[in-house]
Parts: C-alpha cells; sequence; structure tokens
C-alpha cells in the first residue's frame, strides 16, 4: 500500500538532505529516500520524546524541524546503513552486518526489556531498534532476531541448526558469534551429515529399524540432508504422534521412495477440535523437530478491512514460504478465512476473493515442498472446495484427552521437577480426563505456584489436588472467576 509523504518531495531537512518518497510508514513515524540513495527517518515529537525519555536515544541525536504547524524530529541515514522496519528487513549480506543488528538488538534490550520490537524500526546508525509501541503484545525476543536474520522467515534464535540450515552462507562460529552479541545461549552446533558412499547406501528398512530404536538416520532428499534422532514424539497424543510419522516423517524420510510412486511431498493436513486440546502445541513440536522455516497465517498477522488486502498478504505469505522450502505454513484459525461463501454476508464478495487465493497457493505450495498444517475450531464452517481431497488430505479431530493420554503428559510435566512420594499421576489422569490439555499444564504449573509460595522445596500430592479444586473446566458454564466490587 503507497504511504503519502508528510512533507513535499524536495523539502530540505535539517541535516541538508532533500526529501523523497516516502517507503514506509505508520501513525507516528515514516521513512523517506533522500538523493544519493538515502534514507531519513521522520517522527513526531511525541514519539521522539517517548525514545529519548526512555533512554533510547539522545536528544542531540534527532534533529527537530517544523513544517507548518506540525513538529518533526528527524535522523538521516546514509546509503551503506541499514533504515528499515524490524520486520520487513531482508537478510543480511555480510557477517558483520549481522552482527551490527544483533548488537543493536542487545542494546536496545540492556535499556528497554519489555517494549515490542517486531513493529519497531531498526536504525543502524544509532544502533538501535526503536519500539513504536503498536502492537498490543509482543513477539518472542528470539523470533524478532531469527525473523531478520532470514529475511521474513519466523525462526527462532534459539533453533541453532534450523537458523544454520537457512543462512548456510555463514559458518557456524560466525552464526554462534552473531547469536550470542543479541543475547541468546547456543547450546548446539549442526551434525556434521555423513557424506560416504556407505551412509548414502543405507536401505529403507535399515534407516525404519534405525528410526525406531532411537538412533540417527538421514533422509534422502534432493540435497537437502537433514539427520533425525529417532521418530517423532508428541507427549500426550500417540494417535497423533503416529499420524505425523507415517503421513509426514516417514514420506521426508524415504523421498526417493514414495516419489518413485508419484507421491512427492507430504499432504496438507488440518487439525480441528475444542480450544486447549493441543493442536498448536502438536504443530510447534512437529516444526521443532523437522527444522524448517515455518510461516503463519491468522488474522493478526494479515486480515486487512481494505480491499484485496488481505488476499495480497496471504500470497505474500505463500511466496515466501515456497522460497525457503522445505517450509512448514500454519494457517490457524482458518475458518477466520475460509468460511463456507454461500454464508453470505455484506462482506462475502471479498470472502470469495480470498478463499480463491487459497484454493489456487494451496496445490501450488504443496508442489514446491511447503507443509501446509491448518487448524481450525469450527470446521462446520469451513468452505466445502477446501476440503475436498486434493487440498487438504487429511482430515484429524484432536479432542479431548483421555485418562492414558492425561497421564502420558503429566508423565513428561512431572519428569523433570522435584516432586515428593504422595504424587500419584494414575489419580490425576482419572480426574482430568475428557478435559483440554491446557487444563493438564495449568494444574501442573498452578500446583508448582503453590508449593513454592507455601515453602515447600518438592511438590507434593495435596498442592496438585488443591489447584485442580479451584481450577474448573471452562468447556462447560462454569462461572468465571471475578475480582473486584460487586
Amino acid at each position: 500500500m503507497r504511504t503519502e509523504n508528510w512533507l513535499p518531495i524536495g523539502f530540505e531537512l535539517p541535516d541538508g538532505a532533500h526529501c523523497g518518497k516516502a517507503s514506509r510508514g505508520g501513525s507516528d513515524w515514516q521513512i523517506v529516500e533522500t538523493e544519493g540513495g538515502g534514507r531519513a527517518l521522520l517522527v513526531n515529537v511525541d514519539l521522539a520524546a517517548r525514545w529519548i525519555e526512555s533512554g533510547l536515544v539522545e536528544e542531540q541525536e534527532l534533529r527537530a524541524f517544523s513544517f507548518g504547524s506540525a513538529a518533526f524530529c528527524e535522523v538521516s541515514c546514509g546509503p551503506g546503513q541499514i533504515l528499515a522496519p524490524t520486520l520487513d528487513c531482508r537478510s543480511p549480506d555480510t557477517e558483520s552486518e549481522a552482527l551490527a543488528f544483533a548488537m543493536a538488538f542487545r542494546a536496545t534490550r540492556d535499556i528497554d526489556p519489555q517494549s515490542p520490537l517486531q513493529d519497531g524500526i531498526y536504525v543502524e546508525k544509532l544502533s538501535r531498534l526503536l519500539p513504536t509501541y503498536v502492537a498490543a503484545s509482543g513477539m518472542d525476543d528470539d523470533v524478532v532476531v531469527g525473523t531478520w536474520l532470514t529475511g521474513g522467515a519466523q525462526v527462532s534464535a534459539k533453533s541453532f541448526r534450523q537458523l544454520r540450515d537457512m543462512l548456510s552462507w555463514m559458518g557456524p562460529e560466525q552464526l554462534r558469534d552473531v547469536v550470542t552479541a543479541a543475547g541468546f545461549a547456543v547450546k548446539e552446533l549442526m551434525p556434521t551429515v555423513p557424506t560416504s558412499p556407505a551412509a548414502n547406501s543405507t536401505s529403507g528398512a535399515e534407516a525404519s529399524s534405525s528410526m525406531a530404536q532411537g538412533g540417527t538416520f538421514q533422509y534422502a532428499g534432493d540435497g537437502l540432508a537433514k539427520i533425525f534422532r529417532g521418530p517423532f514424539k508428541l507427549s500426550g497424543r500417540p494417535e497423533l504422534e503416529a499420524f505425523f510419522n507415517e503421513h509426514v516423517v516417514d514420506i521426508i524420510v524415504h523421498q526417493k521412495r514414495y516419489k518413485a510412486l508419484g507421491v512427492g511431498f507430504p499432504a496438507a493436513v488440518v487439525l480441528h477440535g475444542p480450544p486447549g486440546c493441543g493442536k498448536t502445541f502438536a504443530v510447534e513440536q512437529l516444526i521443532e523437530y523437522l527444522g524448517w522455516p515455518s510461516f503463519q497465517i491468522d488474522a493478526s498477522s494479515v486480515a486487512s478491512p481494505y480491499i484485496h488486502e488481505t488476499s495480497k498478504k496471504v500470497a505474500e505469505v505463500f511466496e515466501k514460504a515456497i522460497q525457503n522450502s522445505p517450509s512448514v505454513l500454519v494457517i490457524d484459525e482458518m475458518e477466520a478465512f475460509l468460511a463456507d461463501r454461500g454464508m453470505g454476508g455484506g462482506g462475502s464478495h471479498h470472502r470469495v476473493e480470498e478463499v480463491a487465493e487459497f484454493l489456487r497457493r494451496i496445490p501450488e505450495a504443496s508442489a514446491n515442498e511447503v507443509l501446509i498444517v491448518a487448524m481450525t475450531n469450527r470446521i462446520d464452517m469451513i468452505d466445502s472446495a477446501i476440503m475436498r481431497r486434493g487440498r487438504f488430505d487429511h482430515v484429524i479431530k484432536v479432542d479431548y484427552a483421555s485418562a492414558e493420554e492425561v497421564l502420558a503428559l503429566l508423565g513428561k510435566l512431572l519428569e523433570t521437577l522435584p516432586k515428593d512420594g504422595t504424587v500419584d499421576p494414575t489419580t490425576l489422569a482419572e480426574q482430568l480426563a475428557g478435559r483440554p490439555l491446557s487444563d493438564v499444564v495449568f494444574i501442573v504449573r498452578e500446583g508448582s505456584r503453590r508449593a513454592a509460595k507455601a515453602g515447600a522445596e518438592k511438590l507434593g500430592q495435596a498442592f496438585l489436588l488443591a489447584a485442580m479444586d479451584e481450577a474448573c473446566s471452562r468447556t462447560g458454564d462454569e462461572p468465571a472467576r471475578r475480582i473486584g466490587f460487586v
């Protein structure tokens, strides 16, 4: 969308630079081109004052000026200095460029540890990321750094192996320097993939055996060498775990075998079911296991009130996923975009356009090694054209957990916690059966909080039962907890 200039073309700024066209902007700031390939950041005085008051910039670093009755501040940058929105930058070309961003990020967080930075502005000249205070909630810092380094892929800087796969031009030691400069610990380096003929001649049966035994195996993709250590694991969801291992992981591991029989890439999947039953967690675990860059389409990132804008943003996300394939594209709350076109309503003609964009893009993305996973709580609302086979081959219901599934999740959650002999996961699982897995996670966390508050060194069954008594399930009509005056 075009950004209207605040200032006339050719307007002389306080440092002598002359304004060109505006390239990016928000309600309180604007980036304009200047002669010679430079750029200038224009901000209103209120936003500038907030940066100065927080200590992110010095007052003398911003030049004040006025245009008519409006008052602004500006900072000009040369053609070799990056000035752009944090998540709208190209990926770095050199290690020094990546280090400069990492150090700017760390310097910003040392001064302002809380303000969201995904909506900020990276000013290399000031070695700062300047927040615009627009985002309602913050993207995790590690994802902000990873997204900038990869040029748009939402990859965590903590997922070092995944990051290195995408930044192959940078050596592991150099990449580790960048990640640690941003303030994150690096716990592992990418393992070396065996390249000997013997390693590459492993039969499918041997690879499957290694996988079943939890060993290391390599899938024979087309130049997409990857090491997995054992099968995909999903605590508390054995059936969903088995589905992903059979219909996703095995196809990736034995890619050549499947291709020979006409199965090129894992088909798109829909996960549906009540809220809190682990759909999002399952997808996050699969992404972490695969180690591929991930992209997301949801209402907060692509929905727009402007005509054609939502379809345009959807297309851009698909393009990024294809450019960074193999990758994972997650469509969250798919009913927001893919509701039945026959439902009508004032904006139905726009919905038709959005659904048509998905209809075109989903097969294209799958053909280009993009694994598409969609999630919804309202499968009944989804347009039938989207749900037919060939777009989403698999529709999996993720329902409330059984006692066995709850017990498996409890075992995982309690595994690393200090606990006394009274803790009985079996009894807890029987009482939590039929409730969302998010309730199980909450009760363990709430029980641990109660134990810490009481000064206990270990978690006991009494704390978990007390947490369960207070935390009634939210799947029914139970009244919500109220705080305040009535």
